[in-house]
């Protein structure tokens, strides 16, 4: 429970939740034509949608180190840049829960992953495709909803070619 006071000065008791921060990104093949997601089952709301490469990220850790670790986890390739798009709270109300979402510009295929229980598949995915999977409800990842429509949105389709900023 947290003491809360609002700016008209009243005061009430609310019940709060700290999690862990997260990373994860919206990885563009080397045309910048299509996205790599991953095919994934959720138990809590128990449903199969499409989701990027991410995780939690250690302690001590860079989140722009976590998303590049969880992408090679998670699906065996090396992002050739990463950009920081923005970092949002997917339940700002109650919940305290960082997630910085990355674009990663190309990819090298380094092997296979290393977390062989996070999905079922993964596959590069056009992204003038990407619209009528979220239209179709196969997006529920907050995380991924935010990346893919970034992308699709204030950078267009093929437009993450405007960002240029690199892994450190």
């Amino acid at each position: 429970m947290t003491d809360v006071e609002l700016p008209d000065g009243q005061r009430f008791e609310h019940h709060t939740v700290w999690m862990p921060a997260a990373a994860m990104t919206a990885l563009l093949n080397d045309e910048l034509t299509h996205v790599l997601l991953m095919w994934r089952h959720r138990f809590v709301p128990d449903l199969w949608n499409w989701e990027l490469p991410g995780g939690l990220i250690d302690q001590g850790e860079e989140p722009v180190v976590t998303a590049a670790r969880e992408i090679e986890e998670e699906t065996g390739y090396r992002p050739r840049s990463l950009e920081h798009l923005v970092t949002f709270e997917p339940m700002i109300g109650m919940v305290n829960c960082p997630h910085h979402v990355y674009l990663g510009r190309g990819a090298e295929r380094i092997g296979e992953p290393t977390e062989t229980t996070e999905m079922e598949r993964m596959q590069w995915v056009s992204l003038a495709d990407v619209p009528e999977l979220i239209r179709a409800g196969q997006v529920s990842n907050s995380g991924t909803l935010v990346a893919l429509l970034h992308v699709l949105a204030l950078s267009g389709p093929g437009a993450a070619a405007g960002y240029t900023a690199h892994i450190n």
